[in-house]
């Protein structure tokens, strides 16, 4: 390779690509930035609903293990750039952040703007170059280095990090690109499929309950009695279905399942209220309700607009009054409310999904430095792997941490 070549190319703008970038340039090595599309960071600005939603308000272990057994994976790029010192970067660029009830770290301003402000302020400062519109089309490693085929050419480089993305939100850039491209370097490909996506669903009175949140409920995906996940939190009806944080969590079991309408979904509308409680409490005021009908009643614990549905689910008319309520009915009752089901038909897929799950297999990467078992030189980070945690700023901590550690070692032997 000719003396002109870069110490360290990264591929990929965006939450790896930047962070992995800047730090190989600080480290003091030629280091060139390629994008794809016109503009860095598409997705950082699209996140938690333009907000950006930085980290997650917990320690190193507690992201480790928010990802269940593949966060292991994660043990030392968190000790290189952790929770802690992933805040003080982005406050030391003057994004100051805020903890919210959930636990997700936002940055006080609600602009997503100002982090990827920040990102590019300190990729500035490192000396790295940035060039856009221009696409890898393929990567040939030689003893020596790496030649980089790209729509405009080809360039040189001793050390490639490759933050390409995975599926999730194509219209950003992130097509997959760096499978098939990966995968001709001989790296075995977890098949992709999209993870914290909104979920469709068989029950045509849903729509019709579009933008009402409940901000509490437990929600269980099963098959043939067996729970297959467990998720709390709040939930968005929708023209299509089911949206919010509690859906999109449970979405990547629905997502990699061969015939979503076998699973059975279903809500726990009152998660803090046990069913004899429920029952107990039914029984008491429907007692005394008179020729209040049995929807108003109900209101006391659900949204009006939910309550005629949940009537009509428990077979119940939607004028029933509430008094003389038989035991057999406020059982259906209380089996509505508490373990209300919808038939699921599947999700949005890839263009409605905010991180793809499978990618480039784990144990073809070693996770002290980022770089690939089957090519030496070549570095992996962000969601281009096969890593993917559930909402709450994990994703983000896990692409700010691997590009770090990716971004220091690719410079170190550069």
């Amino acid at each position: 390779m000719n003396a002109n070549c870069w110490d360290v190319v990264v591929v990929g703008a965006g939450a790896a690509g930047l962070m992995a970038a800047a730090r190989a340039a600080e480290l003091g090595v030629q280091t060139l930035l390629l994008e794809k599309t016109k503009r860095p960071g598409t997705k950082i600005l699209m996140s938690g609903g333009t907000r950006c939603n930085i980290t997650h308000d917990t320690d190193n272990r507690g992201i480790v293990e928010a990802y269940g057994p593949p966060g292991r994976f994660l043990h030392s790029a968190l000790a290189a750039l952790g929770v802690r010192e992933t805040i003080d970067l982005f406050e030391a660029e003057g994004v100051l952040t805020k903890v919210e009830d959930t636990g997700k770290v936002f940055p006080v301003s609600n602009r997503a703007a100002d982090v990827l402000d920040a990102l590019l302020r300190r990729l500035s400062r490192s000396g790295a170059t940035s060039i856009y519109e221009e696409a890898l089309i393929d990567l040939v490693a030689h003893p020596d280095g790496f030649r980089l085929i790209t729509n405009r050419g080809e360039r040189l480089a001793r050390r490639v990090i490759l933050t390409v993305g995975g599926q999730s939100y194509p219209g950003s850039g992130t097509t997959g690109d760096g499978y098939a491209i990966t995968a001709r370097l001989g790296h075995s490909i977890v098949p992709p499929r999209p993870a914290l996506v909104p979920l469709t669903v068989d029950a045509p009175w849903v729509p019709e309950l579009r933008g009402l949140t409940l901000p509490d409920v437990t929600l269980t995906i099963s098959e043939e009695k067996k729970k297959l996940i467990t998720r709390r939190g709040s939930l968005l009806f929708a023209h299509f279905g089911l949206s919010g944080p509690v859906a999109l969590d449970v979405s990547r079991v629905v997502s990699g399942h061969t015939s979503p309408r076998r699973l059975i979904l279903e809500i726990d509308l009152l998660p803090d209220t046990a069913e004899s409680v429920f029952e107990e409490s039914l029984r008491v005021e429907s007692a005394g309700a008179g020729k209040k009908q049995l929807a108003v009643v109900l209101s006391t614990w659900l949204p009006r607009r939910l309550c005629d549905d949940v009537l009509s689910m428990a077979g119940l008319a939607v004028d029933r009054r509430g008094a003389g309520l038989s035991r057999t009915e406020r059982a259906a009752l209380v089996s509505a409310v508490k373990r209300l089901r919808l038939g699921l038909t599947g999700t949005l897929g890839f263009g409605r999904a905010e991180v793809t799950a499978g990618g480039i297999s784990l144990a073809e990467v070693d996770s002290r430095d980022m770089q690939s078992r089957k090519i030496p030189g070549l570095y992996i980070a962000g969601e281009l792997l096969d890593l993917d945690g559930p909402i709450g700023g994990y994703n983000f901590q896990a692409a700010w941490s691997t590009g770090w550690l990716a971004g220091s070692k690719a410079a170190a032997r550069a």
